[in-house]
């Protein structure tokens, strides 16, 4: 049976109102560099087991680390002691390390985890299988049935296996790791991790030496914050797919963000999918992907929220956001101005007679989570009408129609904790009726755009997209609109708005990046401030 439901009123012109000084320093052997303030902390048990001179690397042999006061929560912690057996010196230095704010590398979680088998074991899974699309799972790769490899710092002389080193220190964060592997046995010809063991630096020869020198160096290499400026322990991760064709934020943009971050004093890491399993060593992430629920980038939220990091945006704005049916609803029962919105199960003649009563061709049709364009057609009569929504009621068991209204630019509206923070223009694209146009392959073309200053951009517009990304939440949201003869009128709400280096930063450059790397931050700081009166 046809159920059809009129979502959105006609669309009215009517406005909706919506130090201390620190305590001296523990013994130290100061890397011989001028370096103005360490940013990491190398603890050894002999002061001669670590010989490089390294800029921003202070070296602290591990009697002292654990006698001395508590040092510079900002430091990261290197801890290069020649055992992390439990109970020992090396194990109570990243406890202690820990108890003191610091970030620490092996955390005591690592340690534990790698104590025995039976408990690492249960996370390389998806290792073993990273490790079988390299070496093959037939046996045909010319290796022998065992082999170990040596990782620091993530890194690997065997090149072929780089890309699985990185993911093994991903899974356990130690800095000298040897990794056994082996084919055979219960797996038939598949490869398998056989043991992780972590290392000191006394088993190492001069080359294993250098190595780990220059893993170090490779890891340590984000440059310092800058002169003054006040230094965060925060680090932010930026989820991103270099893939992705239609990226929420371009390779330009990606760029400034980390310039502005360490402006701040933040250290900013772009992370890929690959590293769900680092997400705990982060205090906040960034989505800079398309989302969708049924997609990684939902899961890397939940998790993330999970483990208590600040997330932009969050699962409830995604699952809001990404559903037009909700959306359409949602701005209907408060008054916000849209197009006159039907949703449609099946689409037979009853039903479409009783949305031509309302609406006139050409008809919008789209599916509820589209994105870019996608899944949204524009029918210019009942044979075609017909036809679109047949087709995308195979995709969803719900689909829209909207009325069509022309414009040569839609509004982008970007507001960011319940404050717009920018404005732009999205013009159409060359000949088409939609901001992007697809070919046949469904490959995008876009048209035109650039911000406008906010002071330049209707009132009235600026007024309803607040009102309309209130609803949504507090969190970062593009609120498409079009400014109609009748006023302004919200398109949708959409999470993760695209922030783009040339486009929506063209109006404040650099200050777009610091208003919301900003915000992260006051999160951040509301998050981890003492609650009165709370005892240790």
């Amino acid at each position: 049976m046809t159920t059809l439901r009129m979502i959105s009123p006609a669309v009215t012109a009517t406005q909706a109102a919506p130090a201390e000084p620190e305590p001296d320093a523990p013994r130290t052997r100061r890397a011989a560099t001028g370096a103005a303030a360490p940013g990491f902390l190398i603890i050894v048990d002999r002061a001669g087991d670590w010989r490089a001179a390294q800029v921003g690397c202070t070296v602290i042999e591990a009697e002292d680390f654990l006698a001395g006061p508590a040092l510079d929560e900002d430091l990261m912690v290197i801890n290069l002691c020649r055992s992390y057996k439990y109970l020992s010196v090396g194990y109570y230095c990243s406890l202690m390390a820990e108890a003191r704010g610091q970030q620490v590398l092996p955390s005591v979680k690592t340690i534990n985890d790698l104590s025995r088998k039976a408990i690492y074991s249960l996370d390389t899974g998806e290792l073993d299988r990273a490790l079988n699309d390299v070496l093959g799972a037939d046996g045909s790769a010319p290796m022998p049935v065992e082999f170990s490899m040596d990782i620091r710092f993530g890194r690997t002389d065997y090149t072929p296996l780089a890309a699985v080193a990185r993911s093994i220190f991903a899974t356990f964060p130690a800095p000298l790791m040897r990794v056994e592997f082996t084919r055979g046995g219960e797996r038939g010809e598949k490869w398998h991790i056989a043991a992780i063991r972590t290392q000191g630096l006394k088993t190492l020869g001069e080359h294993g030496r250098a190595a780990c020198e220059a893993a170090l160096g490779a890891f340590a290499g984000l440059p310092p914050p800058a002169p003054g400026a006040r230094r965060y322990r925060y680090r932010i991760a930026v989820l991103h797919d270099r893939d992705e064709e239609l990226a929420p934020s371009n390779t330009g943009a990606l760029a400034r963000l980390g310039a502005v971050g360490r402006e701040l004093g933040l250290t900013i890491e772009l992370i890929g999918r690959q590293d769900f399993a680092r997400l705990a060593e982060f205090d906040a992430l960034f989505i800079r992907e398309t989302t969708a629920v049924n997609h990684h980038t939902y899961l890397f939220v939940k998790k993330a929220e999970s483990e208590g990091l600040v997330v932009i945006d969050d699962a409830g704005s995604i699952l809001r956001c990404t559903n037009k049916v909700y959306l359409a609803d949602l701005l209907r029962l408060h008054g916000v101005p849209t197009p006159r919105t039907f949703t449609l199960q099946h689409a037979d003649a009853e039903a479409l007679a009783a949305i031509e009563a309302q609406i006139d061709y050409p008809m919008v049709v789209k599916i509820p989570d589209g994105a870019f364009s996608r899944g949204v057609m524009k029918v210019r009569d009942a044979l075609e009408f017909t036809r679109v929504a047949e087709e995308l009621l195979q995709q969803s068991a719900l689909i829209l129609v909207q009325e069509y209204m022309f414009t040569e630019f839609d509004w982008r509206i970007g507001v960011l904790n319940r404050q717009v923070i920018f404005a732009s223009k999205y013009w159409m694209s060359k000949g088409h009726w939609q901001v992007a146009k697809r070919d046949a392959n469904g490959k995008a073309e876009f048209g035109m755009a650039s911000a406008v200053p906010l002071d330049e951009a209707p009132a009235d517009l600026l007024a309803h997209a607040l009102h309309a990304a209130n609803l949504i939440g507090d969190g970062l949201y593009g609120v498409d609109m079009k400014m109609t003869l009748l006023g302004p009128v919200v398109i949708e709400v959409n999470d993760n708005p695209n922030i783009d280096a040339g486009a929506e930063d063209s109006v404040l450059g650099d200050e777009l990046y610091r208003i919301v790397l900003r915000e992260f931050v006051r999160r951040l700081d509301v998050l981890h401030r003492p609650v009165p009166g709370a005892s240790c």
